[in-house]
């Protein structure tokens, strides 16, 4: 079904949505992030997915990692309108793709944490075990998957209990694909601390049946990636790498530091893709220039 996890090239996915918005003027604070855009300015989120496409993205990943049914009611959206806005994400991102006339599109799932909106979803530390997590994300989940995505994107996972949950609603829809990527604390653990490689066996099963099609990380300093990528290589299993540009967040002076070089990021995925990725992209702070790079790149290896 897709294209590089069965063989071929690797794919590339897009940059980060909420980058590109505010590389657009737009401020996204709040609770609601990038999916209040989902309401408010729906032909600009579809005009980033464009920019992607055009970029030489593969895959567009939907504006779904906030958007809950949930988080809209509370803030004054009727519940139809809300499930609306949900399934709205993968509308857009459909809609680009088909207008480009190529490519896939990842209804995005992201964790409970990025819900809570305090920073959790780095951490996994949940006030819900794994049944409350299954129980929580599943009404967001029905709606995407019934979307008409080509495949679902679940990522910034920090737990594995939280991978578990996911996994036990993967395999209630038959059909439906699936990739998986972890926030990560260092070259071999996830966020809670569970080595990736564990969490990689544990999902195989998953993978066998074919409806995982690949495991590893996002929203991760790049410089972790090439260990983590092995260690889900060495599972067995096909890799998922979107780490962020390589800028840090210094929360004192309240701005990012350190720099990000979309040629050095593009050269980057060449080493990820032959450590075993057949997903690369990036997350926060990349934007249409890296995927550029990074196209340039995977198209050179061939």
């Amino acid at each position: 079904m897709v294209r590089g996890v069965v063989g071929g090239r690797p794919l590339v996915l897009d940059g980060g949505l909420a980058t590109r918005l505010e590389a657009y003027g737009r401020d996204l604070g709040g609770g609601l992030w990038s999916a209040r855009l989902l309401a408010e300015e729906p032909e600009l989120v579809s005009r980033v997915h464009r920019d992607y496409f055009e970029a030489g993205a593969d895959v567009a990943i939907a504006a779904g990692y906030q958007a809950t049914v949930a988080a809209f009611t509370a803030r004054g959206f009727g519940e139809a309108e809300a499930r609306a806005l949900v399934v709205r994400s993968v509308e857009l991102a459909r809609a680009e793709r088909d207008a480009f006339g190529a490519g896939l599109v990842a209804a995005g799932v992201g964790p409970y944490g990025a819900a809570r909106a305090d920073g959790s979803e780095y951490t996994g530390d949940y006030d819900l075990d794994e049944d409350g997590l299954v129980r929580w994300h599943r009404e967001r989940w029905e709606l995407l998957t019934g979307a008409g995505a080509d495949l679902v994107a679940c990522e910034t996972i920090p737990s594995l209990d939280e991978a578990r949950a996911l996994a036990r609603l993967l395999g209630e829809t038959p059909g439906v694909r699936a990739w998986m990527s972890f926030s990560c604390v260092d070259g071999a653990r996830i966020s809670d601390g569970t080595p990736l490689a564990e969490v990689a066996r544990e999902l195989a099963p998953w993978h066998a049946d074919g409806r995982l099609v690949a495991v590893g990380v996002n929203c991760t300093a790049p410089g972790f990636v090439p260990s983590l990528v092995r260690a889900v290589a060495a599972a067995g299993l096909p890799a998922v790498a979107y780490p962020n540009s390589g800028e840090a967040w210094d929360a004192r002076r309240g701005r990012w530091t350190g720099t990000s070089d979309p040629e050095e990021f593009g050269a980057a995925a060449v080493g990820w893709c032959a450590a075993g990725a057949v997903l690369v992209g990036g997350c926060c702070r990349t934007g249409p220039e890296h995927v550029r790079a990074i196209r340039a790149r995977v198209d050179g290896m061939f």
